[in-house]
């Protein structure tokens, strides 16, 4: 009888995933989630405030420009 072929490894993130969720409880799990949602809202607020920075220079020196 031939060996029966070995179920694919799982990816290394799947694999973490595995592990958190059998260590950690359910509310570190959402304190992990909400963490990390809240580092992409700051990402996002700051790339705005960049952007703004950069409109309110070009207009301040069209402005000083034109006078």
């Amino acid at each position: 009888m031939p060996p029966l072929p070995l179920p694919p490894l799982p990816s290394l993130s799947g694999a973490l995933r595995a592990m958190e969720t059998f260590l950690l409880g359910s509310g570190q799990r959402t304190a992990r989630r909400n963490a990390w949602t809240a580092v992409l809202e700051d990402r996002s607020r700051a790339r705005d405030r960049v952007e703004t920075q950069h409109v309110l220079e070009a207009v301040s020196d069209a402005t000083s420009h034109a006078t």
